[in-house]
């Protein structure tokens, strides 16, 4: 087996992650269709007042940060009445889409590059289109579409909208599988 280096792989790599980004693009700001993911709020002017000057991070209503606390018959009752709450808290001011679209590339070119790891390692040179194709397309699927599902299962994310991250995963797995079987070496 005629082994392929990983430094041989940069350009897949690279336009794996310019083509899965690109697509991103498209799915979120030409066919918007996450735009029905969150909810207005019944009140939000007085949610906002209320959490006003709340420090940037993760939060839970009602809190418990021990299994005692939880176990409590005061907590239960809390859990029982609802509401229950998970939320970020993000830095007040316009979002920075600069900084969180170069962080998306950034983890678009870490997943290109560990396929290229995965592909060196199980792959050999001058193997067919398709091989590659499914080796490739099965890691970014995983990647790109399975990491959605925990946000649902221990979240509470709605499943309609994680349906839409893995569809979104799908896509971005067949494209990063495209490229890779197109430009194997």
């Amino acid at each position: 087996m005629e082994t392929v280096s990983l430094a041989s792989l940069w350009l897949p790599v690279l336009l794996a992650a310019v083509v899965v980004f690109s697509a991103s693009a498209v799915i979120w700001m030409v066919i918007k269709w996450h735009d029905s993911d969150w909810k207005k709020l019944p009140d939000e002017e007085a949610a906002r007042a209320a959490l006003k000057g709340v420090p940037r991070g993760d939060y839970t209503v009602p809190y418990a940060m021990t299994t005692e606390v939880r176990a409590s018959e005061e907590m239960q009752k809390n859990f029982d009445e609802g509401p229950m709450v998970m939320m970020t808290f993000f830095a007040s001011g316009v979002p920075n889409m600069g900084r969180q679209l170069g962080l998306w590339f950034g983890y678009c070119l870490v997943v290109s590059l560990f396929i290229a790891y995965v592909l060196s390692a199980t792959t050999s040179a001058g193997a067919p289109y398709l091989q590659v194709f499914q080796v490739a397309g099965t890691v970014a699927f995983l990647t790109y579409g399975g990491s959605a599902i925990p946000a649902s299962i221990w979240f509470g994310q709605g499943w309609a909208r994680t349906f839409k991250n893995v569809a979104d995963g799908l896509v971005y797995g067949l494209l990063t599988a495209g490229v890779f079987g197109w430009l194997w070496p």
